[in-house]
């Protein structure tokens, strides 16, 4: 019984060195002014989305952020996924043809809960997010019972904003580990797609009674569709998740 107290109170001085130390380090490191840090999100990376952020502390448990990220114009993240999912070959065509990207900013608020205060610990954080989203892709009627195929292209903004809950650890001198592990986000959208090509009377019926039938959950939608080509606007509310895991620097 002896040597096993003897073994806790040893495991417990030896904890609490440790913590000091780390204490100490993090002192240190601050008193030095490496007051900011930049990431990257390698989840972001295999969406085809490149997501730099950078952070600054502006007091002990507190600091701001700003996300920027980007996704060039290409097709679906995890397409072949999509496609073996999918027996429709009308359907994959589509899919063969379909090209999106976005960029979005995201500001933010960082408040650590834990004794360390700022780049450590669990935090929560408050953000607003803008984001610009763009598409090409072929749509598909019906005139007269025979498929047919327009080139539509446009974007939508998104406005929303919503609280992340995350923890951020030290893994070395000046080199840490952020996991964004749980972010909602709740707002609106608006924008429009259109295409332009030279439509038959019976072609533009046909395509305006496929997309008076088009039914988006929570999105509403107009369109209009004449001799050139077809419109449809949409807007309505957005919602959507944050997570990630990124690596960061700090000077």
């Amino acid at each position: 019984m002896k040597k096993i107290i003897l073994l806790l109170a040893v495991l417990l001085v030896t904890t609490q060195l440790i913590n000091a130390q780390d204490d100490n380090i993090t002192k240190k490191t601050a008193a030095a002014g490496h007051k900011n840090m930049v990431k990257i999100n390698l989840f972001a990376l295999a969406l085809k989305n490149i997501t730099l952020q950078y952070e600054r502390e502006i007091s002990k448990k507190t600091t701001v952020a700003i996300d920027v990220r980007t996704m060039p114009k290409s097709g679906l993240p995890f397409e072949s996924s999509f496609r073996n999912a999918i027996s429709d070959q009308t359907t994959k065509d589509q899919l063969d043809n379909f090209k999106t990207g976005n960029f979005a900013l995201m500001p933010q608020i960082r408040f650590y809960m834990g004794h360390k205060g700022a780049y450590h610990g669990f935090y929560i954080a408050p953000f607003f997010s803008y984001a610009h989203y763009t598409a090409n892709l072929p749509y598909n009627y019906t005139d007269s019972g025979v498929n047919k195929t327009i080139p539509l292209a446009g974007s939508v903004n998104t406005i929303t904003g919503g609280m992340m809950f995350g923890a951020q650890w030290k893994l070395g001198k000046s080199i840490y580990l952020d996991w964004w592990i749980f972010g909602p986000h709740y707002g609106s959208s608006n924008g429009s797609i259109s295409g332009k090509k030279s439509l038959s009377s019976s072609e533009q019926s046909g395509l305006k009674s496929d997309l008076d039938g088009l039914d988006i959950p929570i999105v509403k939608t107009t369109n209009s569709v004449d001799a050139n080509g077809a419109t449809v606007n949409f807007s309505g509310p957005w919602a959507g998740v944050r997570s990630g895991l990124c690596i960061g620097f700090r000077f």
